[in-house]
């Protein structure tokens, strides 16, 4: 067997930057369809929670360990998103260019891409197209402050929760990852002309198990 080595050149592998996010509606048979760009995008940050362990004792010692549910949730930072957001953060239209909020939050799908580079490619080496399920945005705050002279744009953010959607032999998830580096450029394609649309199709997201079958037919 050979040594480890450590480091190696090529090898560097680092994750940054947001883009390509898009906004999918849950239509009545329970499909995530409808996907419109959503623009400015300055941050998702990923909290996932639970799993967590709970000792149990017996015979004086440690009998066993018991792990929660784990959760999965996230937090959208923008300066801007789409109109068709706006059923999704509790508002309504009573005319045009008039909206009210209180309303009910409805459920969404969400995808957003990553850059993934390295020490010899930087961030042309690929990147990870990250898909969320059943999100459920909750109220946030939003910031209005006078213009001044270091003047700032109004960053709204979203704390989003998400239920789990089956997956065939494995446990229930809300997030599914697509690594640009890992896949075929054929099944790269593939995949994007689903979630952001192509000439005959408008975008939507698919769950995770007709993400394998597009992949996997893709050959």
């Amino acid at each position: 067997m050979p040594r480890l080595e450590w480091d190696k050149i090529g090898e560097h592998i680092y994750e940054t930057g947001v883009d390509r996010g898009v906004l999918y509606q849950l239509d009545a048979q329970n499909a995530f369809v409808n996907g419109v760009a959503w623009s400015g995008l300055t941050a998702v940050n990923e909290s996932p929670s639970g799993a967590e362990s709970t000792a149990l004792y017996a015979d004086n010692i440690k009998y066993l360990n018991l792990i929660s549910a784990e959760e999965y949730g996230l937090t959208i930072e923008c300066y801007t998103y789409p109109d068709e957001f706006a059923v999704n953060n509790g508002e309504a239209s009573l005319l045009d260019g008039v909206s009210i909020g209180q309303q009910t939050r409805k459920p969404f799908g969400f995808c957003y891409r990553t850059l993934v580079g390295n020490d010899t490619e930087g961030t042309n080496k690929g990147y990870k197209i990250h898909c969320v399920y059943n999100c459920q945005a909750s109220p946030s705050e939003t910031s209005h402050s006078t213009v001044n002279d270091s003047p700032e744009a109004a960053n709204p953010s979203f704390t989003i929760t998400t239920t789990p959607v089956n997956v065939t032999g494995h446990k229930a998830t809300a997030t599914v990852t697509i690594d640009s580096t890992k896949v075929t450029d054929k099944q790269l394609k593939a995949i994007e002309n689903v979630l952001y649309g192509g000439e005959n199709a408008e975008a939507r997201l698919p769950l995770p198990d007709e993400i394998v079958t597009i992949i996997q037919a893709a050959v």
